[in-house]
């Protein structure tokens, strides 16, 4: 088999399952996600020990990020339920939490599908919000703490969503594209998955890395992390495609996941002006 043979057909040959112990399954997708919160954590505590603006213990670091973890998850589901799914989760309301569905044949399990990454990033911050304000921490600063390394994490998010075969890209004649086992037909298609892996993660994160340290008003990294995944994200989501119950909902060219895009960059580009209005100071290098 030739490398073009072996690219176009990769997804085929992988398994999402990394091991099988009778009943029990671990899965590429919780693995990524474990890895997803360690590397971000890592980072964030690397830099308490060389940053003195980031005065923070390793218990209240562990404590945060179990918020934010916490935060993605419910934050990831509601957000799917209400973004992309609400006809459907509306008439089964159980299903939102439960891993179960009802049909012709009965009920069966089928575990817990369907995430928003705008949802789970909103559930975060709200967590990581909450956290700072009952225990009195600098939710601004922390943030500038934690976004610059986000990204990375996000990284092998996307790539367990490679893995598992799923969130395919639109249909393609280019070198590039792939077959995916769930995809509709044999045609050959984007995968938008490493796309976004490349582009929202590492390259995102090359760039909040280098600002790092340039001056900025404190919490403004925030809607600059709004602005750069939103610009990434909207125009991947070109070779992305959409969800099936949804298809292109504004316009007949644009997606929902467009359209949250579209949102956070405005967000981002109010945080950023909102952080040097309050905090007077000048953005500069």
């Amino acid at each position: 088999m030739d490398f073009h043979s072996f690219w176009q057909n990769l997804p085929l040959h992988m398994d999402p399952v990394i091991l099988r112990l009778g009943s029990f399954r671990l899965q590429w997708y919780g693995l990524m996600y474990l890895v997803a919160f360690a590397v971000t954590y890592i980072i964030a505590r690397s830099r308490t020990r060389k940053e003195t603006r980031f005065p923070y213990d390793d218990e209240l670091l562990k404590n945060i990020m179990t918020y934010a973890f916490l935060g993605v998850l419910i934050g990831g589901r509601l957000g799917y339920v209400l973004f992309y799914n609400l006809p459907y989760y509306a008439g089964h309301p159980f299903e939102i939490i439960l891993p179960f569905r009802s049909g012709a044949e009965g009920v069966h399990f089928s575990g817990i599908s369907g995430m928003s990454y705008h949802g789970g990033l909103a559930g975060c911050v709200l967590a990581c919000a909450w956290y700072c304000r009952k225990y009195q921490a600098d939710f601004w600063n922390l943030s500038d703490l934690f976004f610059p390394s986000a990204p990375l994490g996000y990284t092998f998010g996307r790539i367990a969503n490679f893995i598992n075969g799923e969130l395919w890209g639109r249909t393609t004649d280019s070198a590039i594209g792939m077959r995916f086992p769930e995809a509709p037909g044999p045609m050959l298609r984007h995968p938008s998955q490493l796309y976004e892996a490349l582009f929202e993660g590492v390259v995102l994160f090359l760039i909040l890395w280098s600002l790092r340290k340039r001056s900025f008003p404190k919490g403004s990294f925030a809607g600059l992390y709004l602005i750069g995944y939103g610009f990434f994200r909207f125009f991947i989501e070109f070779f992305r495609e959409p969800d099936a119950q949804l298809g292109l909902v504004f316009f007949g060219k644009f997606s929902m996941g467009q359209a949250l895009c579209v949102a956070m960059m405005l967000l981002g580009a109010g945080f950023v002006w909102w952080r040097r209005r309050v905090s007077g100071v000048q953005i500069i290098s």
